[in-house]
C-alpha cells in the first residue's frame, strides 16, 4: 500500500514539472494560486454552516477565536495526509465568513477556496429579501462586485459562485438564481457550483446555461450522488458538466466504488469529483456541536478503490486533476476550447 501511495506522489510531482505557468488561475481565501500549487484537493466541505436563516444570521452567531479552536485540528489533519486544498461550500445568509477562512488557511497551511451565490433551495429560507425583489442582472451585479473588489469589504475573494435549488423542477426563484450564476460566470469567468441532488433540476439547469451560451464544463452537479441512474450521471458527463459525489462515509464505499469503474468504463473518469460534504462547526450549539472531520476518503475510499484495482493515475485523476479543471477561472462558452 505504502508503494501505491508513493506512486501517487511522484506522479503529482511530474505534472507539477510539466505545468510551466505560475499564472494564478485558482481564487483561494489568501489570494491567487497557479494550478500547479492546487494539489490534492476536496472539492465539498464546510467548516462552519449556520442553519437558522438569512433574516437572523450574521457575524455575532459565532466567536472567532473559538471556532478556528475548533476546526483546526480537522484542517491540520488533512495536511499531514498531503491535501493542499479544502473548497468550503458555504454560501453567504448560510455562514460564510471570509475572514474566518482566511485565518483558519493560513494557520493549517491548507489552501481554501469560497464563494459567491446565494442558496435558493428550501423555499428561499437562505436568501436574502432583497432576492426576491431584484432581477437576475442586480443579484449577478452583486455578485460580480465580490468577484471584482473582494467580499463585503475585505481582500477575500471567492473562487466559484455557489448555488442551490429545490430537488424537484426548478422554481421561479430558483431560475433567476441560476440566470445570476449564468450572467456572473458570463463577467468573471468563475465556475457554477449547484447544489442540486436529482437529475430533474440539474439538467434544467444545463438548459438555462445553454440558452446563455455557456459550455456545461462550467457548471459542477453537487449531491449527483442523490441520483441513482448512472446514465443519467453519464449524459451529462458527456455533455462536459463536473459530477460531484460528495456525501462520502465509509458505508457508502462499495458504491462510490462502483460508480469510479462505472464512468472509467465510459471514458468519463474526467467529470468525476469525489468529497465529504463534512464538517461543521453550528452556531446555537454547546462548542459548535458535533464536527465530522475529512478523513474518511483517505483511510476507507482510496483504500478500497486500491483494493478494487484502480490505477493510482485514475487516483489521482479524480483528486488532483479534475479539481483543477473544475475551479480554474475560466469563461467556458459553448463552441470555444
Amino acid at each position: 500500500m505504502y508503494a501505491k501511495r508513493f506512486l501517487i506522489v511522484l506522479i503529482s510531482i511530474l505534472v507539477l514539472i510539466s505545468c510551466s505557468s505560475d499564472i494564478p488561475e485558482i481564487t483561494a481565501v489568501t489570494g491567487g494560486i497557479p494550478i500547479k500549487k492546487m494539489g490534492k484537493t476536496l472539492a465539498h466541505e464546510h467548516l462552519l454552516v449556520d442553519f437558522i436563516g438569512a433574516d437572523s444570521t450574521g457575524y455575532h452567531r459565532w466567536n472567532k477565536p473559538e471556532v478556528v479552536e475548533k476546526v483546526l485540528p480537522y484542517l491540520v489533519e488533512i495536511k499531514k495526509l498531503n491535501y493542499k486544498t479544502l473548497v468550503d461550500c458555504t454560501p453567504a445568509y448560510l455562514g460564510r465568513d471570509p475572514e474566518l477562512l482566511k485565518t483558519l488557511s493560513e494557520k493549517s497551511g491548507v489552501q481554501i477556496i469560497t464563494n459567491t451565490g446565494y442558496y435558493s433551495a428550501y423555499d428561499g429560507k437562505f436568501l436574502p429579501q432583497h432576492a426576491f425583489t431584484e432581477t437576475a442582472e442586480e443579484i449577478a451585479a452583486r455578485w460580480i462586485d465580490e468577484a471584482n473588489n473582494g467580499i463585503e469589504g475585505t481582500d477575500v475573494y471567492p473562487g466559484f459562485i455557489k448555488i442551490s435549488v429545490e430537488r424537484g423542477p426548478l422554481q421561479p426563484i430558483n431560475r433567476k438564481i441560476v440566470e445570476a450564476a449564468c450572467l456572473t460566470h458570463l463577467e468573471t469567468g468563475l465556475t457554477i457550483m449547484s447544489h442540486t441532488g436529482p437529475a430533474t433540476p440539474a439538467f434544467q439547469q444545463l438548459e438555462i446555461l445553454k440558452g446563455y451560451g455557456i459550455d456545461p464544463s462550467a457548471f459542477i452537479w453537487t449531491h449527483a450522488s442523490d441520483e441513482k441512474d448512472f446514465n443519467k450521471l453519464l449524459e451529462a458527463a458527456k455533455m462536459g458538466a463536473f459530477i460531484s459525489w460528495d456525501k462520502f462515509r465509509p458505508e457508502d464505499a462499495e458504491r462510490y466504488v462502483e460508480f469510479f469503474l462505472f464512468m472509467k468504463k465510459h471514458a468519463a473518469l474526467h467529470s468525476l469529483l469525489f468529497s465529504h460534504d463534512a464538517g461543521w462547526y453550528k452556531p446555537g450549539e454547546p462548542d459548535g456541536g458535533e464536527f465530522r472531520g475529512f478523513t474518511d476518503i483517505e483511510n476507507y475510499l482510496i483504500p478500497a478503490l486500491e483494493d478494487a484495482g484502480v490505477a493510482q493515475y485514475d487516483i489521482f485523476q479524480v483528486f488532483f486533476k479534475n479539481p483543477v479543471e473544475a475551479f480554474r477561472i475560466k469563461k467556458r462558452l459553448i463552441g470555444e476550447e
